[in-house]
Parts: structure tokens; C-alpha cells; sequence
């Protein structure tokens, strides 16, 4: 989710449960082709065909482009592909428009069809539910606070999602997994699930262990569809992917916020950097030039042509 590192809790609140899990996990990464297991079955699956990104009001806003699907050949049955290092990429959830050259990764919203020919990565908004999206949750998976109000990321105006117990990780998990099988059949190459850090804006409700515990899920699930899936953000739990299953990263402002560098020993440089400033990219390329994939974009991840538009990776 753009600029969610400017109001994000850079681990505020996780030290003290993750040090020593984290310390531990650090060391087991690993980066190659991962092995699928049994998904696992939710009890539920909530049907959606709304776009994963929210109202106009809310950008960015997605495109249903129709572009045909190209996409680099499918893995074996029980591998996935994952993207290529340090290869140029653009960031498309605000809308699908056609690459720039040298482009080798898109990201682009669940909605929009992947980009002919290159690596595509599909966005779901997997553990808060947009505004336009938020009636159609049954109410009872939406986190309260002990009045029973609903919490919100206040920055996006989304109600985040109850996670805290295994019966309730399985249906929310039924209804993204859902959308994870509607990237797999249009071909994309791996799925972005946006707001693992959802935990650290829940006012305490949330924890880490639920966090890692969804992601999990969907993990399991992206493999047996044999999709690889990223880490967004939440460089905290950067040492566990190997635990929870993910592949690779896709981190915002991290040269802002002194990152890269975790996010790169994670995932042995298998890292897609978006900064949102001239500076943020500046940083990016003097620390990780030739190791990372590196794009400057603007804050509301527009399209060409728009006022705001801003793609730069020099």
C-alpha cells in the first residue's frame, strides 16, 4: 500500500516479543524454489468480485485493462518461479498501463490482467478490507475494539480484519485464497499480499504470532497454485519468512527508513524497493544499486498522463 511506511510503527511494539525468534529464524533463510504444500481448507469462502483497491476517493484506484496474458512459461507442478534479481521494475496497482522498456517485473492490481512476457505480481489486499469492500465481511470478522467498535487504519479509512484465532485466520484465509486462485488462472507469476503490518496499527489487538500465523495459509496456498508470494513491508518479521513461507520482499521506503539492508539478508537481495521521494531513491541506489530492484514512483501509483505521475530509477 503506497506510502504506508510514513505512517507505519517501524517495530514499535515487536521487539520485545520477536528478538529472540527473529535472531533465530535470521539465520534459516533461504532463497530458490520453494516446495508447495497442502493448502490448507477454510470453512468458508466469502465470494468477491470487487476490485482489491478501494474507491476513487482512495488511490490508488485499479484498471480492468484486458490485456492478454504472457507471462514467462509456468514452473513444474510443486515449484514456483520467483521474480528475477536486481531486474527493472514499475509498480502498476494505481492502474495497468503498458511497461516502460527494460521492465522485466510488473506488480499490478487482482483485477487487472498480467503484462505480456514479463514477471507479474498480482496485489490483494489480504488482512483489511477496503472501504468499498468492508460490507460485504461478515461482521463478526472484522476487528472490534472492547466496545465493539470496528478498527481502523485511519490513513486508508479500512477496517482491519480479526485474525486471533485459528477458525477465524481459516475463513478470512477462504476469501483471499480465492482471489489468489483468480491470479493463478490469469497467469500471474506470484501475489503480493499488502498490510502484513496490520498488526502493528490494531491498538494491541493484533499480534505478531496471529500475523505470521495468516500469512502463513496464505503461503501454503500460493504454492500449491504455484505462485510464489512476497513479504510486504514489516521488516520485524523479515527473519521468519522462512517460517511463514515467503519468497521475497516488496519493500517501500526502506532506503528511507534504513531497511534495505535487513529486507536484502532476509531474502538474499530477492528484494523489489519502491521509494516515494528523489532522496528515498537517491539513498536506494547508493546503498543497493546493482543488487535490488529499485523505482521511484508517486505516492498515488498513478498512470501516464496523470497529473502526479512519477516513475524514475536513476
Amino acid at each position: 500500500m503506497p506510502v504506508k511506511g510514513v505512517s507505519r510503527v517501524g517495530g514499535l511494539g515487536t521487539a520485545a516479543v520477536l528478538s529472540g525468534a527473529v535472531a533465530t529464524a535470521a539465520v534459516l533463510t533461504s532463497c530458490g524454489t520453494s516446495n508447495s504444500s497442502a493448502p490448507e481448507q477454510p470453512s468458508r469462502a466469502a465470494p468477491s468480485e470487487s476490485p482489491s483497491r478501494a474507491a476513487p476517493s482512495k488511490s490508488p484506484k485499479p484498471s480492468k485493462r484486458p490485456t492478454p496474458s504472457a507471462s514467462p512459461s509456468r514452473p513444474a507442478p510443486g515449484t514456483v518461479q520467483l521474480p528475477p534479481l536486481h531486474a527493472d521494475f514499475d509498480y502498476q496497482i494505481g492502474g495497468a498501463y503498458p511497461p516502460p522498456a527494460g521492465v522485466r517485473i510488473v506488480s499490478r492490481d487482482r483485477t487487472a490482467a498480467p503484462a505480456p512476457g514479463l514477471y507479474n505480481i498480482c496485489y490483494v489486499n489480504a488482512f483489511q478490507a477496503q472501504p468499498d469492500e468492508r460490507a460485504s465481511w461478515p461482521a463478526d470478522l472484522l476487528l472490534r475494539d472492547a466496545d465493539g467498535e470496528v478498527v481502523v487504519d485511519e490513513d486508508w479509512g479500512e477496517a482491519l480484519l480479526d485474525i486471533r484465532t485459528a477458525a477465524k485466520r481459516a475463513r478470512v484465509a477462504a476469501r483471499v485464497n480465492r482471489w489468489i486462485d483468480g491470479c493463478a488462472a490469469k497467469g500471474f507469476d506470484a501475489v503480493e499480499p499488502d498490510n502484513y503490518d496490520s498488526y502493528t496499527r490494531s491498538d494491541d489487538l493484533l499480534t505478531a504470532n496471529d500475523a505470521t500465523a495468516f500469512i502463513t495459509l496464505l503461503s501454503r496456498h500460493a504454492h500449491a497454485r504455484r505462485l510464489a508470494i512476497a513479504q510486504k513491508n514489516t521488516v520485524e518479521l523479515a527473519g521468519l519468512r522462512k517460517r511463514t513461507g515467503l519468497d521475497f520482499a516488496i519493500a517501500e521506503e526502506c532506503a528511507e527508513y534504513d531497511e534495505c539492508g535487513q529486507y536484502a539478508r532476509a531474502f538474499h537481495d530477492r528484494v523489489i524497493v519502491i521509494e516515494y521521494s528523489d532522496s528515498g531513491l537517491r539513498k536506494a541506489r547508493s546503498g543497493f544499486a546493482g543488487r535490488l530492484s529499485i523505482v521511484r514512483r508517486d505516492v498515488d501509483v498513478s498512470t501516464p498522463g496523470s497529473a502526479n505521475y512519477v516513475r524514475k530509477v536513476r
